[in-house]
């Protein structure tokens, strides 16, 4: 009886798994843990830069979690992927990448080589199944190059 109760109150991950896919299907979130007022202000200097949604992960969820905070703290924190992180939601998935290299955030200006990069370079993909998501891991964690010559259309001469 009293599991019952208690499950009355408790959030429904279906249900804070579809907010968030409605809310959030086709942005990025770059979810923090503190960044300098430096790297904010080189973020929105780039082109669409000022888009991506930011979270900062430092606040930890009330009783009732909104749908954001519940995948924050519940299915991104959990895998300890180094912060920030880049995450690009698309359909029922989510694809994370760390924007760390050589312990230092990487420069803002690198997020939109990034994003072009999915969805063949990842750390983590989270995939809806069931009643919350379902994790894959990608490439190493240790590896965060940026392939420049995977969106240039042109040749060395020709800008």
């Amino acid at each position: 009886m009293i599991n019952k109760i208690i499950a009355v109150f408790r959030p429904n991950p279906t249900v804070l798994r579809e907010r968030f896919l409605a809310r959030f299907t086709g942005k990025t979130i770059i979810v923090h843990d503190g960044l300098s007022i430096g790297w904010v202000s080189e973020l929105v200097k780039e082109a669409g830069g000022g888009a991506h949604f930011r979270i900062d992960a430092r606040r930890l969820p009330g009783r009732r979690p909104t749908p954001i905070e519940w995948v924050v703290h519940q299915h991104l924190l959990p895998h300890k992927l180094p912060m920030p992180l880049l995450v690009k939601v698309e359909g029922g998935h989510l694809l994370v990448r760390h924007l760390v290299r050589n312990e230092m955030p990487v420069h803002p200006s690198e997020i939109y080589w990034m994003l072009t990069e999915f969805p063949d370079s990842y750390h983590l993909k989270l995939s809806a199944a069931g009643r919350s998501f379902i994790a894959s891991r990608g490439m190493s964690v240790a590896d965060n190059a940026v392939n420049l010559n995977a969106t240039w259309a042109g040749t060395e001469d020709t800008f």
